[in-house]
């Protein structure tokens, strides 16, 4: 089994992780969906959504328009891939992702927040 979460806003990927409305949680086994939830995101305080993502939900792999590299790191620290890059509907991004189709760049944003906002 493997669980995906994939940051989501209407029927869309979400450009950045973090600041999405919601997560689509999906778990698959042998390339085909066997269950999918939506989840709303409880926040967005740094290194809090890794660590709930892994503890409260068992993700293997998110899923991303973009995030930061702190984020990154604490994926991998918490063992969850990391692809970045995706966009468009979200039925299409899990049906690619599980055909191992989807064509991704990484997207890791290098800077703060803090003062701005970013597209992606």
């Amino acid at each position: 089994m493997k669980i995906l979460a994939i940051p989501t806003e209407g029927d869309q990927v979400s450009a950045h992780f973090g600041r999405c409305s919601q997560f689509t949680i999906v778990k698959s086994e042998g390339g085909e969906i066997k269950a999918k939830e939506k989840i709303d995101n409880p926040g967005h305080e740094p290194g809090f959504l890794p660590r709930f993502l892994n503890q409260e939900h068992n993700v293997d792999v998110i899923l991303a328009g973009g995030m930061g590299r702190r984020a990154k790191d604490i994926f991998d620290a918490n063992n969850i891939e990391v692809v970045s890059g995706a966009s468009g509907l979200i039925d299409d991004v899990i049906n690619l992702y599980l055909k191992d189709s989807l064509d991704t760049e990484e997207d890791i944003c290098e800077h703060d927040h803090e003062d701005h906002d970013c597209d992606h």
